[in-house]
């Protein structure tokens, strides 16, 4: 069974600066579950079908602009028959009044109203991409994420493997912590995953022989960022002799989280490896892929050996 996620309104308007007209109840005690928003030009043309009761609805010029034309009688009429079907919450855009016979009717059916001085469009994509965050799909992944180059970077691997230590080695050349420890993954959109740190633990580094450190304080606000997509994952492992790791780097390798498919690349850990620098590398490197170039493919071609890209199984001894 898929979990439900729901926003308060308290929360709503305080992060979207919507000013209350009305509410039945304390703001804290009313929540949105609706990812999608809607326009009810239809519904006050007394159309029900398909109308979703648990999204937001706004009313901009178009739609008090058609209940003024109206006479008094069918106004009210067309309003009844919205408002008895129980929206979760109403907007009114564009600072426009709200008009009395809807308060009165907001207030018989116990319907939140909030206002905002902003154009229905906007406010209305503002919203949308807000509650695609706010109520996305989650998980909690063990592991330590970390912006790097602009790309953000999930570090997973056993406990003990060197994630925190080399968060650190990363904040001290100048890229930013998001998570560590947890890292909690929302899947935004159906391409699109954004991690960041629970808020009990936000900015928090857990460092074996030294303690719980905050890089913030640490290292300054510009060592921390509230949250990131997700561009690639890097599985961190001790090192196994015998073991065969990809050292040509011709075709991504993927993991799927929350259904989506995500860049993965496995970096084997011994003493004197630099793990900083290579994920550094590793995150440049994903970009460039993502732009169209391929450095294993280049040395391929000056080989002379373009042919065998297609194969996809190049085994190559350059004496590394």
């Amino acid at each position: 069974m898929d979990t439900k996620y729901t926003v308060s309104l308290a929360k709503l308007m305080k992060d979207n600066s919507y000013e209350l007209i009305f509410s039945p109840k304390d703001t804290k005690d009313i929540y949105i579950s609706a990812t999608e928003v809607n326009r009810p030009g239809l519904i006050l043309l007394i159309y029900l079908e398909f109308f979703d009761a648990a999204r937001v609805q706004f009313l901009g010029l178009y739609e008090l602009g058609y209940l003024k034309s109206l006479g008094e009688k069918e106004a009210r009429k067309s309003l009844q028959y919205f408002c008895s079907q129980e929206p979760a919450l109403l907007v009114v855009t564009r600072g426009q009044e709200c008009p009395s016979d809807l308060l009165e009717l907001a207030g018989h059916y116990g319907i939140p109203v909030l206002g905002t001085g902003e154009t229905t469009s906007g406010s209305m994509a503002t919203l949308i991409s807000y509650l695609g965050v706010e109520l996305a799909e989650r998980i909690t992944r063990h592991g330590v994420f970390v912006e790097v180059s602009g790309e953000g970077v999930l570090i997973l691997g056993n406990s003990g493997v060197g994630k925190s230590e080399t968060a650190l080695e990363l904040i001290k050349r100048g890229h930013r912590l998001i998570a560590d420890d947890a890292v909690e993954i929302r899947r935004v959109s159906a391409r699109t995953l954004v991690g960041s740190a629970p808020d009990n633990i936000r900015h928090f580094i857990e460092l074996r022989g030294v303690g719980v450190i905050n890089a913030r304080r640490i290292f300054g606000m510009g060592a921390v960022k509230l949250t990131e997509k997700i561009d690639m994952v890097i599985q961190l492992e001790p090192w196994e002799d015998g073991k065969i790791y990809d050292r040509m780097g011709l075709d991504n390798e993927y993991t799927e989280i929350l259904g989506i498919r995500v860049p993965v690349a496995v970096v084997p850990v011994r003493p004197g490896r630099n793990l900083s620098i290579i994920i550094e590398a590793a995150a440049m490197n994903n970009r460039q892929k993502k732009m169209g170039y391929n450095a294993a493919k280049e040395l391929l071609q000056k080989l002379g050996m373009a042919d065998d890209i297609e194969a996809q199984e190049v085994q190559v001894d350059f004496g590394w």
